[in-house]
């Protein structure tokens, strides 16, 4: 991609520099709210507390919110209840026979179904805003120090109100880079948090081998383990099947049309980087109050918080499942066989060997079942591995699989959009050359 890029048509694309200027102003403004802190809470007692419960699930859920749920600040839920809610409203798509009705009206369902997620992200941001408050106040030190210092319905109520505030704000802030920057704006975000904590990670790294923690050997293999993991991820995202297209000749007057031959891409894994996403968020949300109060709530709640923690065989077991299951689940989404296969009969196009209609319905669906099979392994490979590491030797959950996936496929799409804009940029400077060519002659 870089080697087809230019710096002469970059300073030209005026257009792409003002949508990367407003991405990277959104993503400061994003990370300025990161160190922006819930009123109330006392700021050093609260780190204390966290560094002695950061290696289960909330050590995970601070990864996605780049650092804000361990400085409790106003970006603290990050952008999750909204893909929660985004989870719960595409499942609903393909259960409630209104929703699917929804789904096939176009824009405007699209807008219906779009508005019905954000008043959903505000539900599922108040409770959980309401959960980490009530958790909020139970936490406090050996010395009897809380964390809180006035605790009470009021603070409970502002913090609610603070932590679904900044949710709201982050949905919106996405929406504005989707649309008038570049890339995906709700992965952009997770992008900038995961990024923006890797080099204290580093450094904390670095300073397990100083200390003695761990060994020079361990730390060197882990360095050269994420660049071979980072290499796997480009290949495999970039893998694809392309199932051969013919088109046949058509006779009019003396002239023959058609006859060519195309191919269709398919993906080695359609879904992207969205089922970790979709399986972490699943897996935090019951999970992040509970493990606020582990210590002092009931027994089966302690056991639970202990069973979902990193490196046991029940998270492992469902992270797995919810990463396969999301990797169908997206891709019956995304891709039609139905559709396509209509589209390509309408166009004249078949496989060959392959009767158009159904037959060739059925043959997509079966290549990219099998397609999804190796897509699912390949995603729990990477994110299961690392979390085996981070159980054993206590890494910095920056360096694991799921950290590692988003960075790269995130900044591969990102990348492929700054290609499109400068490739549609110099189109529009050749279609302008030859309307003034054709006005001088």
């Amino acid at each position: 991609m870089a080697s087809t890029m230019s710096f002469g048509a970059f300073s030209k694309a005026t257009e792409l520099k003002k949508r990367l200027w407003f991405t990277l102003f959104a993503l400061v403004v994003y990370r300025i709210g990161t160190y922006i802190p819930i009123p109330g809470v006392d700021p050093t007692i609260l780190a204390d507390v966290f560094s002695q419960n950061s290696g289960g699930i909330l050590g995970m859920f601070d990864v996605f919110a780049g650092g804000a749920l361990g400085r409790m600040t106003i970006f603290a839920l990050n952008i999750m209840p909204y893909i929660s809610a985004s989870i719960i409203m595409q499942l609903m798509t393909s259960i409630s026979p209104q929703m699917a009705q929804l789904k096939k009206e176009g824009e405007q369902g699209r807008k219906k179904i779009n508005q019905y997620t954000r008043y959903g992200t505000v539900f599922l941001a108040a409770l959980q805003g309401y959960g980490i408050s009530a958790g909020l106040e139970g936490m406090s030190l050996s010395t009897g120090q809380s964390a809180v210092i006035d605790p009470g319905m009021h603070f409970r109520i502002i913090t609610v109100i603070t932590l679904v505030s900044g949710t709201v704000f982050l949905m919106w802030l996405g929406e504005q880079i989707t649309a008038r920057g570049v890339g995906n704006g709700i992965s952009l975000i997770i992008f900038a948090g995961i990024v923006a904590e890797l080099p204290s990670a580093l450094v904390g790294t670095l300073e397990l081998g100083r200390t003695g923690a761990l060994s020079s050997i361990v730390i060197l293999v882990l360095l050269i383990m994420s660049v071979a993991v980072i290499a796997f991820i480009v290949f495999m995202e970039r893998a694809q099947r392309r199932v051969l297209i013919q088109y046949p000749k058509r006779q009019r007057g003396n002239k023959t049309y058609g006859g060519q031959n195309s191919h269709l891409p398919l993906k080695l894994n359609t879904a992207g980087v969205i089922p970790p996403i979709f399986a972490s968020s699943l897996l935090l949300m019951p999970t992040t109050v509970a493990s606020f109060s582990a210590g002092s709530g009931p027994e089966w709640l302690n056991t639970l918080t202990a069973m979902v923690g990193h490196g046991q065989p029940l998270y492992m077991m469902l992270y797995i499942a919810g990463i396969v299951f999301f990797c169908f689940f997206y891709t019956a989404v995304v891709f039609n066989p139905d559709d396509t296969a209509d589209n390509l009969k309408k166009h004249g196009g078949f496989v060959p060997g392959i009767r158009p209609g159904k037959r060739t319905s059925e043959y997509l669906d079966y290549v990219l079942t099998r397609l999804t099979v190796v897509g699912a392994a390949y995603l729990s490979l990477v994110c299961i591995l690392p979390e085996i590491l981070v159980a054993q030797w206590a890494v910095p959950f920056y360096f694991g699989g799921t950290s590692l996936l988003i960075v790269v496929s995130v900044t591969m799409d990102t990348v492929a959009q700054i290609q499109s804009h400068l490739v549609a940029h110099q189109y529009e400077g050749l279609v302008k050359k030859s309307k003034l060519g054709g006005r001088r002659k």
